[in-house]
């Protein structure tokens, strides 16, 4: 009851204090990025299976052919993309889906439907938490796109390593999940600190 509370008063203020920041971001997107909507949206796969859409700054190219995995300079992320997930500033309108129910400010990060389709026994219970807009694995995992960079097959390398060692994180975060450590999780993503479960 208490993370409920927590996460809608919190994503709450953080709509309201910084609506000016998000203008200004939406702004700055229209003028150097103007073949496209401000806001990506795409379906994410939620608590229990159910499919939601999530909210963040449009960081990409419209009309791309890319993968779901995403690789630090690739061409279909433009300048300012970069810029904006670089700082994580293209997360922020994922306050909406935390104010909306869909997310919490602490889980697993919620994967599109052909991944989280093939979650198979124990690790089907990473399905039963509200995805995160933060967490244990998403810090572990803070320069993904920089490491998968550095990987002559980044797909494989993602499949075979990074998806494997999230589920294994997330299961712990699973496991010893209460409101303390998602307040420390947090504390910790405000500096971009790995955090041992």
């Amino acid at each position: 009851m208490i993370k409920w509370i927590f996460d809608r008063v919190v994503a709450f203020l953080g709509l309201l204090l910084l609506f000016p920041f998000f203008l200004f971001v939406g702004i700055i997107i229209k003028i150097m990025m103007s073949d496209g909507p401000v806001i990506f949206k795409q379906n994410r796969v939620g608590q229990f299976g159910n499919l939601f859409t999530l909210y963040k700054f449009r960081t990409m190219n419209i009309n791309h052919s890319g993968s779901s995995v995403s690789i630090k300079g690739e061409s279909r992320i433009t300048p300012l993309g970069e810029k904006l997930r670089k700082y994580k500033i293209d997360e922020l309108p994922g306050l909406w889906n935390i104010l909306k129910g869909d997310m919490s400010f602490v889980g697993p990060r919620p994967d599109v439907p052909g991944f989280a389709d093939k979650l198979i026994g124990n690790a089907r219970k990473i399905l039963e938490m509200k995805p995160g807009l933060t967490g244990p694995a998403s810090l572990k995992y803070a320069n993904e796109e920089v490491i998968l960079a550095n990987q002559e097959d980044p797909i494989k390398y993602n499949t075979e390593v990074i998806w494997p060692d999230k589920i294994r994180i997330n299961l712990k975060y699973y496991e010893k999940r209460n409101f303390l450590l998602d307040l420390k999780i947090i504390f910790y993503t405000l500096f971009r600190k790995e955090i041992e479960l």
